[in-house]
């Protein structure tokens, strides 16, 4: 039987069934490489309903196989999931179990601590130093010559710098910046003329802890010795109405030193005592040698975050003050009240506070030490 590609009268003489063979081998090559296996079978999209399912009553020749009907221990068509998909879902549970714990663990992790950055407020202690001889007088250079700050620098030149190394979390440049805020606010608290005077806090104040300022402008405006509320504890300032200052060349020395205290914070101590020439403030013209020495010994420890860092503020922790010579019944809370030359040793101790009386006590009861005979200048003559 003729195929419909053969010729109407049959294949030529000569040629044979190369038509034929030609198809028979293209057919042959074409699907050579299509082994149709268990495997393959079970892997089509559509599969043959038996002759069973296939008796029903609009019943279709075959149906589609879905993802989750795979081979395996599964029976076909019945939507439960295969072995394989099985293991694919389980594997992709595992991978997002294992994302979502690091991400958990990563915020939650107890080795690195939320910072505590909470500004503490100044704690400060101010004890006045009594004389236990007469104020020596005189004019400043010879007092300053007389006396154990003749080797002490003039003003800024008396606050140096450390040595500088980076911490395990601060570099280089940030301890420097830290330690240059110190020591401005040294600079500005112990030496500027007019908070001296007792007519500025501004200098003061722009270097101050934002956290702070609340304290500080209360300690200006009420000051009291309840060990938060001192002016002299965050700045050195005189009594207008007792003595002024009689030589601006305020003589310094003392050192810096700082530590990191957590991974956030730097602190920075100072410990420095500067000497003053002042004279009093009211009544005769003073005369040439009517001036003395007031000296005060300042220990300050001072914290800096990164913040601080950048804004160069600073938030003082700590001060405790001595200063002298002043009498221990006059309060040094407002400002310092220098003994003029000549006035004689005191015997008078703090100012005596009633336990029985309204409000609250003075606290600052009993803090009163003695100014060492060898801190007052040595007279010429002598």
């Amino acid at each position: 039987m003729a195929v419909p590609a053969d010729p109407p009268d049959g294949t030529p003489d000569g040629i044979g069934g190369g038509d034929e063979e030609f198809r028979r081998d293209d057919y042959e090559y074409e699907y050579r490489s299509v082994v149709f296996d268990e495997d393959f079978v079970r892997a089509a999209r559509l599969q043959e309903f038996s002759a069973q399912e296939r008796m029903g009553e609009h019943a279709r020749a075959v149906r589609s196989r879905s993802l989750w009907s795979g081979s395996g221990s599964a029976r076909p068509g019945n939507g439960t999931p295969s072995r394989s998909a099985r293991q694919g879902l389980l594997l992709v549970l595992l991978i997002a179990l294992a994302f979502s714990s690091a991400v958990y663990l990563g915020l939650r992790n107890p080795a690195a601590p939320v910072p505590d950055t909470r500004t503490e407020p100044l704690t400060s202690t101010v004890i006045p130093l009594a004389p236990t001889v007469p104020v020596p007088g005189g004019q400043p250079a010879d007092l300053y010559a007389n006396s154990p700050a003749a080797d002490f620098r003039v003003g800024a030149a008396g606050i140096a710098l450390p040595a500088v190394r980076r911490t395990r979390h601060f570099t280089d440049g940030q301890v420097v910046t830290a330690l240059s805020i110190a020591k401005d606010y040294l600079v500005q608290s112990s030496l500027d003329p007019d908070v001296l005077a007792g007519t500025a806090t501004r200098p003061v104040r722009v270097l101050v802890d934002p956290d702070q300022l609340d304290q500080f402008d209360r300690s200006m405006a009420s000051p009291s010795g309840d060990g938060r509320h001192a002016a002299t504890g965050w700045l050195v300032r005189f009594d207008p109405g007792t003595a002024v200052v009689a030589d601006s060349r305020v003589r310094v020395s003392g050192n810096l030193a700082f530590d990191e205290v957590s991974p956030d914070v730097l602190e920075v101590t100072t410990d420095h005592t500067f000497v003053y020439a002042v004279r009093p403030a009211a009544g005769a013209p003073p005369a040439a040698d009517g001036a003395s020495l007031f000296t005060v010994r300042r220990e300050l420890r001072l914290r800096f975050d990164r913040e601080d860092l950048a804004t160069r503020r600073a938030e003082l922790v700590s001060a405790y003050v001595m200063a002298g010579p002043q009498s221990c019944s006059a309060e040094p809370a407002e400002g310092f009240r220098p003994l003029p030359a000549g006035a004689g040793p005191t015997t008078v101790g703090p100012a005596a506070s009633d336990p029985y009386a309204s409000g609250h006590p003075r606290r600052s009861t009993g803090l009163c030490g003695v100014l060492a005979p060898a801190a007052a200048p040595v007279s010429p003559a002598g």
